[in-house]
C-alpha cells in the first residue's frame, strides 16, 4: 500500500471522526478505531502516525460543512446512514388546506436567464406540494422592469432576457414540472394601473416627488411624513395621470402606499408600489413607462389567480406585509404564507446576471456551460433530475440557513447512475510506457462492461506487441507515483516491472514480469497505443481535461453517462473523427 492510499484512508477516518464530534478530530479515537478495523495498517503505525498528525491539523482548519463536503468527495457514501434517516422526513403539511376547494400555487421566475440550481428549491417545493394535494401549479413570468435606469445601465444589473422565457420552460421540463397556465406580468400592466387608481381614490396611495435619498434621510429615518403624503385625492389622481401620460421621467415621481411612516421596520414605511422605467421591454416594447414593484404586483395577481399557498425565502417577509396590507384593504380572502431559510452554496458561484455577462463576453460557451450551474448545464453533465429533487426535498422547509454541498447532490446522483453507467478505461495526461520482453504478440483483456451486471457482457481491449515490445499509455497521475523497480499490474492484463522513468520526455521503460493476478501489486488503468481514441472532458470549472480512451468508446451512445474507471462519471456529448467530447459529471 503506497502513501497516497494511506493518506486517503486517514483522511476518511479523520473526517468521519471530526464530523461525529462537532468538527474536532480526536487522534487517539481515530488511531484506535483504525487499528481495530484495518489490520493491514498495524505494521505501518510508524508511517501512519506522522501522516495522521498532519491530516488532523488540516481537518481542524475546516468548518464542519467543509469537512462533510470533503468526506463526500473522498467517499460519496460516507454519510449514507445519516442521509437515509433524513430521507424518511416528510415535508411539513400545508396549513389550512381544508379552507380551500383546491390548492393553487405558483412559480414566479424572473426571466433574466436560465434557472440555476439555487432557483430549483422554490420550483421543487411548489411542485411537490401541488402533487401531494392534487392541486394546480401556475407558471407566472415575473417580467417587470421597475428598476431605475442607474441600475439597468450597470453591467451587473438584472434585465429581462428574451431567450430566458424558453430557457425557463426547458428547465421546468427537465425537472418534470407540470403547470396548468402561463401568465406574464408584462401583459397585465393595465390591471395594475386599475388597482393603483383605486388605492389613490381610497386615499391609501399617493404620488411622491422626493428623491430616494431625500425621502430616506429626511422622512423615513425620522418617521415623519413627506409633504406629498398630505396631497388631496384629486391632486394624486391628476399626478398619476401625468405619470401615465409621460409628463415625468425616471426617478421624477413614484407612487407610494400609505403603509405608515411609524412602522417599526424602516423598510416597511410607505413602500413604493409604482415607478417609472423608460427602458424597452423585450415583450411589450415601449408601450408602458410606469411599472409595478414586485410586492404590489403579487398582491394583485395572487388574489386574481386564486393562489392559496405562497412559498418564499425567509428574506422576503416584506412581500408578505405588502400583500397582506392590500388584501386587508380590499377585504380579499388571504392566502397562506410559508417560508424557508436561505441556502448557502459555498462550493459554487450562483448569479444569472454574472452568467449572462460571461456568455455575452464569450467567456462561457452558453447557458449549458457547467460554470453557470443552470439546469441546462446539470442536464448536460448527466445529473439526473430525480437526484436534484431528492436532495432539495431532503432540506425540507427549515427556517434555519443551510449550507448545501454539491457533494450531497453527487451522492444522490451516483445512487441512480452507478448501476446503469458502463465502465471504460481512460488515462488523463497520458504517459507512454514501453514494455520489453513481452512473450506474446497480442494480449486480450476482457473487463466487464458493468461489473454489477455481468449479463451485459464484456468489452475487448487488445494489446499488440511488435518485436516483443508492447506500448501503452497510463495516466500521468499514476506515472508520478512510480519508482524504478516497482512491479505494477495493468488492469485485466499483465504485471510489469519499471526500469526507468523520464517524465520530462513522456517516457517510461519497463519489462514484462508475469501474467497472474497478484493482490500485492498496485493496479493501473491503461490504454493500448495502437487502439485508442482522443478524449476531451469539460470540467465544472470550465477547464478541459485531455487524455486517451479505449477503442470501445467509439460504440457508445451519446448523452448517456458512463464511468471512466478510477477517474469519474462523464456524459458523452459528441463523437467526431475518433475524438470524444464529454461533460464531467462527478466522482
Amino acid at each position: 500500500m503506497d502513501d497516497e492510499e494511506i493518506k486517503k484512508i486517514l483522511w476518511i477516518s479523520g473526517l468521519k471522526n471530526a464530523i461525529e464530534f462537532n468538527g474536532k478530530p480526536n487522534k487517539k479515537a481515530i488511531m484506535g478505531k483504525l487499528m481495530a478495523q484495518r489490520k493491514d495498517l498495524r505494521s505501518q503505525a510508524k508511517t501512519v502516525i506522522p501522516i495522521l498528525d498532519q491530516i488532523i491539523k488540516e481537518i481542524s482548519k475546516l468548518s464542519i460543512e467543509k469537512q462533510k463536503g470533503k468526506l463526500l468527495q473522498l467517499d460519496p457514501k460516507a454519510l449514507e446512514k445519516k442521509e437515509k434517516i433524513e430521507e424518511k422526513k416528510e415535508l411539513p403539511p400545508l396549513p389550512n388546506v381544508d379552507k380551500y376547494d383546491k390548492v393553487i400555487m405558483r412559480l414566479a421566475p424572473y426571466p433574466s436567464g436560465a434557472l440555476h440550481i439555487g432557483n430549483a428549491r422554490m420550483i421543487v417545493l411548489n411542485n411537490e406540494y401541488v402533487k401531494r394535494h392534487g392541486g394546480e401549479l401556475i407558471l407566472f413570468y415575473d417580467d417587470t422592469i421597475g428598476s431605475p435606469k442607474s441600475l439597468r445601465d450597470s453591467p451587473k444589473a438584472k434585465y429581462v432576457l428574451p431567450e430566458a422565457y424558453d430557457l425557463i420552460k426547458e428547465g421546468l421540463e427537465w425537472l418534470g414540472v407540470k403547470y396548468s397556465k402561463v401568465y406574464y406580468k408584462s401583459d397585465r400592466i393595465e390591471i395594475f394601473y386599475e388597482y393603483t387608481k383605486k388605492l389613490i381614490k381610497d386615499d391609501v396611495a399617493y404620488v411622491c416627488f422626493c428623491s430616494a435619498k431625500k425621502f430616506k434621510e429626511k422622512y423615513k429615518n425620522k418617521k415623519e411624513n413627506c409633504p406629498h403624503r398630505e396631497q388631496t385625492v384629486e391632486t394624486n389622481l391628476k399626478e398619476w395621470n401625468n405619470m401615465l401620460n409621460g409628463n415625468y421621467h425616471e426617478q421624477d415621481a413614484v407612487v407610494r402606499l400609505k403603509t405608515g411612516m411609524d412602522q417599526k421596520d424602516p423598510a416597511l414605511r410607505d413602500q413604493i408600489i409604482m415607478r417609472i422605467s423608460e427602458a424597452e421591454h423585450p415583450k411589450v416594447g415601449n408601450k408602458y413607462t410606469v411599472w409595478p414593484m414586485l410586492e404590489f404586483s403579487w398582491a394583485i395577481d395572487d388574489h386574481l389567480i386564486g393562489v392559496t399557498h405562497i412559498l418564499r425565502g425567509a428574506d422576503l417577509v416584506k412581500e408578505d406585509f405588502i400583500e397582506d396590507f392590500i388584501w386587508e384593504h380590499f377585504k380579499w380572502k388571504k392566502a397562506e404564507f410559508l417560508h424557508y431559510g436561505r441556502i448557502n452554496f459555498p462550493d459554487i458561484k450562483l448569479s444569472k446576471t454574472s452568467a449572462r455577462n460571461n456568455i455575452q463576453n464569450g467567456i462561457y460557451k452558453g447557458w449549458d456551460d457547467p460554470r453557470t450551474w443552470s439546469l441546462q448545464s446539470l442536464k448536460k453533465r448527466g445529473i439526473n433530475p430525480e437526484a436534484l429533487k431528492e436532495a432539495l426535498i431532503d432540506l425540507g422547509m427549515s427556517m434555519t440557513g443551510i449550507t448545501f454541498s454539491v457533494n450531497w447532490l453527487y451522492s444522490k446522483n451516483k445512487d441512480i447512475i452507478d448501476e446503469i453507467s458502463d465502465r471504460y478505461f481512460f488515462v488523463e495526461d497520458p504517459i507512454l510506457i514501453e514494455i520489453d520482453e513481452v512473450p506474446f504478440e497480442e494480449y486480450i483483456a476482457e473487463p466487464f462492461l458493468l461489473p454489477s451486471s455481468p449479463e451485459k457482457g464484456k468489452r475487448i481491449i487488445k494489446g499488440k506487441s511488435k518485436d516483443k515490445q508492447l506500448k501503452i499509455f497510463i495516466a500521468s497521475s499514476d506515472a508520478k507515483k512510480l519508482k524504478a523497480g516497482n512491479i505494477i499490474r495493468l488492469k485485466d492484463c499483465v504485471n510489469i516491472q519499471i526500469l526507468s522513468i523520464d517524465l520530462k520526455n513522456n517516457n517510461i521503460k519497463a519489462y514484462y514480469h508475469s501474467l497472474e493476478l497478484n493482490r500485492e501489486y498496485s493496479i493501473i488503468h491503461w490504454v493500448p497505443e495502437d487502439e485508442k481514441i482522443n478524449v476531451q472532458i469539460l470540467k465544472p470549472d470550465g477547464t478541459i481535461s485531455n487524455g486517451y480512451g479505449e477503442i470501445n468508446l467509439l460504440k457508445i451512445p451519446m448523452n448517456k453517462t458512463i464511468q471512466l474507471e478510477r477517474y469519474a462519471f462523464v456524459n458523452p456529448i459528441r463523437l467526431e473523427n475518433k475524438e470524444l467530447f464529454c461533460y464531467y459529471t462527478h466522482k
